[in-house]
C-alpha cells in the first residue's frame, strides 16, 4: 500500500476551533458544533489524511431554554466552543465553555470511541480553554483572551482546587492588534511549557498568524514567537488556531483552520519541525497544498453523505445534527419504514424558532444536495423544504395554505420567485459553488427534469450563527401543529 497523501484543507468544510489528540496509532479530533445536536464531534484517523466521525460527546444539552427553543430564547452563534481535548491515566478529558452561561463542562471517559461520557460542571467561564496535566500530577487550565490566566485544577478535574494556583499568567500585546491572544492550547515538551495562540494583528498583513509563548518555569517568564503566517493564497485569511500533536516514532505535526467564508472554517494540517526547542510550523514558512502522510492510507471518509433513510433503527447517521436540540416525540424513521418523518410542534413564525430542522455541512469547492419529500400530510400554515441554512437563508419553501399549495424561493426571508403545486411529491435542490459563494435552487416532480427557481442566491458568514451555510430539511407549523412531511431520500454529491 503507498503513503496517504495529505491535502490542505484537510476537509473543505465547517470543522473549527480543532484539537487533535494521539493515543497509541489512533488520533481523535474534536471542533466546535455550537447550536447543533448532537454536539462535539469525536473525529477519528489513522493515517491524519482521511477522517471520520466516530462519535459525539453529548446528544443534548439541556441547561437553559435557549438550547429548547424556548420563551423566545436560542443558542445561535453562542453554545460549545473551542474544546481541549486530553488524556491522563486511562482518562479522556474533553472540557470546553458554553458561552451563553457563566459555567464550564468537563466531560470525562474511559473509551473515546463510545460516545458514553460524563461530566463535572466548574462555576465560571474559563473562555478558549485548555488543560495540562503535568508531570507531578498537578492539573491547570489555561485560557482567557488577551491577559491569560491559569487556574489549578482537582487532580480529577472535578473542579477548582481550592487554594491551587489562580491567578493573572501574562498579558499579550495590545498595540496594533484587533484581535488579542485567544484560543489557547496549552503543551508541556522536553521540559518547556507551550502556549499557542491565534492573534489578529492590525498592521503588516493583517490576518490570523499562530503564536507561541514558552517557558521553563509554569508561571512563567515566557517567550514569545510568531510561528505561523500564512493564508493559503486565500485572500489574506491566515490558518491559525489548533494543535500540535506528534506521531508514534516522533514526529510532529499540526492541525489548524483557516476563515472560507460561506462553506465555514476549515481545518489544514502542517509538519511541525522543532528548531532551539521552538516549533516551526509548516513547509518554508508556509502552509503546504499536500504533502506524503507517514501512514499508508486507510481509506476514504464522507463528512456529508446521502441517506435513503433505510435504517433498521430509529437511529440517524452520524453525520446529521440538528438545529438546537431535536424533540424527539416528533421525528421518526420507523412509522414509515424508509422514510424520515418530520412532524410539527409548536406553532413559530419562522425556521429560526422551529425544532427539529435536519442539517449537514456542505463542502467547497462545490456540492449539490436534492431532496425528495412527501408533502402530502401539510396542514394548512405548514411550511416544509429545503434550506441552505445560515443567519441569512436561503430557501426552497413548500406552503401549505387551505386556498392551494405553492413553492417559493425564499432569499432572506423575501419571495423571489412562486409557483403552484398540485403534486403531493416533489424533489428540492441547491447547488452550491464557494468559489463565488453563490448558489442556485431548483425543483422537479420526477427527480429528472429540473426547474430553476429563484435566481442566484448570494452565501455569507457572519458572527450571528458563527457557522457556515449547512444544507437543511425543515418542517413548520404556522396555525396549528399536527401535519408532517416525508423524507425519502437526500442525494448529495461533492463537485471537485
Amino acid at each position: 500500500m503507498s503513503k496517504a497523501i495529505i491535502k490542505n484543507p484537510i476537509i473543505f468544510s465547517d470543522i473549527p476551533d480543532v484539537d487533535v489528540l494521539r493515543h497509541g496509532d489512533n488520533y481523535y479530533m474534536v471542533s466546535t458544533t455550537m447550536h447543533v445536536m448532537p454536539g462535539c464531534p469525536i473525529m477519528k484517523s489513522t493515517d491524519l489524511a482521511n477522517w471520520y466521525i466516530q462519535s459525539y460527546i453529548y446528544d443534548k444539552i439541556e441547561d437553559n431554554d435557549g438550547y429548547e427553543l424556548k420563551n423566545g430564547k436560542y443558542v445561535y452563534g453562542r453554545g460549545q466552543w473551542a474544546t481541549s481535548l486530553r488524556y491522563n491515566n486511562g482518562t479522556f478529558y474533553a472540557c470546553f465553555v458554553c458561552n451563553d452561561m457563566n459555567q464550564t463542562y468537563i466531560y470525562h471517559t474511559k473509551d473515546i470511541e463510545s460516545g458514553d461520557w460524563d461530566r463535572f460542571v466548574l462555576q465560571g467561564k474559563f473562555h478558549d480553554p485548555s488543560i495540562l496535566f503535568d508531570d507531578d500530577g498537578r492539573v491547570f487550565i489555561f485560557y482567557n483572551c488577551g491577559d491569560v490566566r491559569i487556574t489549578e485544577l482537582k487532580p480529577d478535574c472535578s473542579g477548582v482546587l481550592e487554594g491551587g494556583i489562580d491567578q493573572f499568567l501574562f498579558s499579550t500585546p495590545k498595540e496594533n492588534i484587533g484581535l488579542r491572544c485567544e484560543g489557547c492550547h496549552a503543551y508541556k515538551i522536553n521540559g518547556y511549557y507551550y502556549l499557542i495562540f491565534i492573534e489578529w494583528p492590525t498592521d503588516g498583513n493583517g490576518r490570523r498568524r499562530e503564536i507561541c509563548y514558552r517557558s521553563k518555569e509554569l508561571l512563567g517568564p515566557y517567550e514569545r514567537k510568531i510561528v505561523m503566517d500564512d493564508d493559503l493564497g486565500y485572500h489574506n485569511k491566515g490558518v491559525a488556531q489548533g494543535a500540535i500533536f506528534d506521531t508514534p516514532d516522533g514526529q510532529w505535526f499540526s492541525m489548524l483552520f483557516q476563515d472560507h467564508d460561506a462553506v465555514g472554517r476549515i481545518p489544514c494540517i502542517l509538519p511541525v519541525k522543532w528548531e532551539d526547542n521552538w516549533p516551526v510550523f509548516g513547509i518554508d514558512g508556509k502552509v503546504p497544498e499536500s504533502f506524503e502522510s507517514p501512514f499508508e492510507e486507510s481509506g476514504k471518509y464522507d463528512i456529508v453523505i446521502s441517506d435513503d433513510f433505510n435504517h433498521n433503527e430509529n437511529k440517524l447517521a452520524l453525520n446529521w445534527q440538528w438545529n438546537h436540540n431535536p424533540d424527539n416525540a416528533l421525528w421518526s424513521l420507523s412509522e414509515r419504514p424508509g422514510f424520515m418523518r418530520l412532524k410539527t410542534g409548536k406553532v413559530v413564525e419562522s425556521i429560526f424558532e422551529a425544532r427539529n430542522t435536519l442539517s449537514q455541512r456542505t463542502e467547497g469547492p462545490r456540492c449539490r444536495a436534492a431532496v425528495k419529500l412527501d408533502i402530502s400530510a401539510m396542514q394548512a400554515g405548514d411550511r416544509a423544504g429545503l434550506s441552505l441554512y445560515c443567519s441569512e437563508p436561503g430557501t426552497l419553501t413548500v406552503s401549505r395554505e387551505t386556498t392551494g399549495t405553492t413553492l417559493s424561493m425564499t432569499d432572506r426571508g423575501a419571495v423571489m420567485e412562486a409557483v403552484p403545486l398540485e403534486c403531493e411529491e416533489l424533489w428540492l435542490a441547491a447547488e452550491c459553488d464557494f468559489t463565488t459563494d453563490t448558489a442556485r435552487f431548483s425543483y422537479s416532480l420526477d427527480g429528472e427534469a429540473w426547474q430553476p427557481l429563484g435566481g442566484d442566491f448570494h452565501m455569507i458568514y457572519n458572527l450571528v450563527h458563527f457557522m457556515g451555510n449547512r444544507f437543511a430539511i425543515f418542517n413548520y407549523a404556522t396555525e396549528a401543529p399536527g401535519g408532517w412531511v416525508d423524507v425519502d431520500e437526500f442525494c448529495y454529491e461533492r463537485i471537485d
